[in-house]
């Protein structure tokens, strides 16, 4: 032991009189502490600064070449609705579809007017044009003196092509289909602004017009 504490006093810097002499089998280390602690936190530090600067930097980058959210897709543009114009209507040949021939429609003929004879004096110029004229006389009540336009032609279903035969006999008239009916016959109610029947060639051309089909839509509007 003596050997061992004059080994550990040859250790103990001179000038300090002992004060800070080594004794015992431990002695202080004269090293700096480790600074862990502040290493890990400059470490996320840096981390964090680096992420914040990459996002600005992907923000202006955003900015100056217009990848916004207001760009609009190419799905979006694929997903658009189709256009709904009519597609058009083929153009006349020039001569009628089949379309009933006058001997084959029975036709009433009404006066909706307050002007008298005229149920009588239409009804004979329509027989002589080959309609096959049944009943004339005065309108019914739902009609007398309501019929604004020059004629009203009025039928069921069946005589859907009748009724548009019989409107071209008369200029401005109009044609009403009532889903109730169920004759094959049609009604001619004559109006107030009825004049005369349609001129024969007149009557030729408005045929064409009531053969040509309706344009129709597109499909899916």
């Amino acid at each position: 032991m003596a050997h061992y504490a004059a080994l550990m006093s040859m250790l103990t810097p001179s000038g300090m009189g002992g004060k800070y002499r080594i004794t015992g089998n431990q002695y202080p280390r004269m090293g700096r502490p480790k600074r862990r602690g502040r290493t890990a936190l400059a470490i996320v530090a840096s981390v964090v600064v680096l992420g914040l600067i990459g996002w600005g930097t992907l923000q202006l980058i955003d900015v100056f070449t217009g990848d916004g959210k207001d760009k609009v897709s190419p799905q979006a543009h694929a997903a658009a609705p189709p256009s709904c114009k009519p597609t058009a209507t083929p153009t006349p040949s020039g001569k009628p579809a089949p379309l009933p021939k006058p001997a084959t429609i029975g036709l009433n003929v009404f006066n909706a007017t307050a002007k008298g004879g005229l149920a009588k004096t239409t009804a004979d110029e329509l027989a002589k044009r080959g309609f096959r004229v049944g009943k004339f006389g005065n309108a019914p009540i739902e009609y007398d003196k309501k019929v604004k336009d020059a004629a009203l032609v009025v039928a069921g279903p069946a005589a859907e092509q009748a009724a548009r035969v019989v409107g071209t006999q008369v200029a401005g008239s109009t044609v009403r289909i009532d889903p109730k009916r169920t004759d094959p016959g049609v009604d001619l109610l004559i109006g107030t602004a009825y004049t005369k029947l349609a001129d024969p060639k007149d009557v030729e051309k408005a045929l064409v017009a009531a053969a040509a089909p309706p344009a129709k839509a597109s499909p899916g509007c």
